[in-house]
């Protein structure tokens, strides 16, 4: 590991302060990502800025919605009365990923930053555009089983690898973030990026910008959301393909359908074919199979992953069978 200054930020404008100053600076929360980096030499920080103890923990519900503190951990998040009760989607994504000692460490705004886990991209031995610009990709005629299907580029075919984001990314969440002049919102859709010609940006955040909270607009999805992530074993893995799925209905009718897939991009991929298709539809098994269809039309699948299309298709409608029966 390199050397590095480690300092303790004293507030939100002081962090702020410090990392735009300094190029080579990172912000440390629960530290479950970024200390896996360090180890391996794929980011390499002189000055380590320790927001930790920040006063950005709180989860309450506001007049539109719920708030989540940016370094509240993933474990108070998803176990918390009003998420449980309010947004159970939520909470079931957040229990699906890593292990119990990861999530009592891990922090909401860390979630969000988590970098791929493209086996590529951490052997600083191998050519990967995200961690060296211009050095090629590996994995793209490399063994690109758990890659993308979805938005990938000739630059990047890695996955996002949060189950915390999709579930946000259904739920319509935004952003909140701080800089060095104000603070600034940013919908869910628009932070996290697909690879294009700089897969080395994996979101819209500037250096020295920092996630505050997440805010999630009120919703009527409690009663019929699920979670479903398939994977080569049951814990410590991360998704092939996930799904977060919430129905708003009517009876049996639906009014709005809100679908975001893991797995399966450089972001999460939110199935707006599927969701607009089922738009006023009934609620059936006909339906369900129509929509994921639809969706699954656009993959593109790499040598290694072929099998994604058809899990995609399947765990979509697994996901809708089970967020009607709520």
């Amino acid at each position: 590991m390199k050397p590095f200054q480690f300092i303790s930020a004293t507030n939100p404008g002081d962090a702020v302060a410090r990392l735009t100053k300094n190029p080579e600076a990172a912000f440390l929360g629960g530290g479950t990502n970024l200390l896996d980096l360090m180890k391996e030499h794929v980011s390499l920080p002189n000055e380590i800025i320790d927001i930790g103890n920040l006063s950005l923990k709180e989860i309450k519900a506001t007049a539109t919605g719920f708030h989540l503190g940016a370094l509240a951990k993933n474990t108070e998040t998803a176990n918390h009365p009003l998420i449980r009760k309010h947004l159970p989607l939520l909470s079931k994504a957040i229990l699906a990923g890593a292990s119990a000692q990861i999530r009592n460490m891990a922090t909401n705004g860390g979630n969000l930053l988590q970098r791929t886990r493209c086996s590529y991209f951490y052997d600083i031995s191998m050519p990967c555009n995200k961690r060296v610009p211009g050095s090629g990709c590996a994995a793209l005629e490399g063994f690109n089983r758990m890659h993308a299907i979805f938005g990938w580029s000739e630059q990047c075919v890695a996955v996002y690898p949060s189950d915390m984001a999709i579930a946000l990314s259904a739920l319509n969440a935004t952003v909140k973030v701080k800089t060095s002049v104000a603070e600034r919102l940013i919908p869910f859709k628009d932070f996290h990026l697909l690879p294009g010609n700089h897969p080395e940006k994996d979101n819209s955040l500037a250096h020295g910008e920092l996630i505050t909270g997440i805010e999630i607009p009120n919703n009527s999805l409690a009663a019929h959301s699920a979670y479903v992530k398939v994977r080569d074993r049951n814990s410590y893995a991360f998704a092939l393909v996930s799904v977060a799925a919430g129905l708003s209905l009517n009876g049996n009718l639906i009014q709005s359908a809100h679908l975001a897939m893991g797995g399966v991009a450089h972001k999460p991929w939110r199935a707006l074919q599927a969701e607009d298709f089922l738009k006023g539809k009934p609620a059936t098994i006909a339906n369900f199979t129509k929509a994921a269809e639809l969706e699954m039309a656009s993959a593109k699948a790499l040598p290694n992953n072929r099998f994604k299309i058809e899990m995609g298709r399947k765990t979509l409608i697994n996901a809708l069978q089970l967020a009607f029966k709520g």
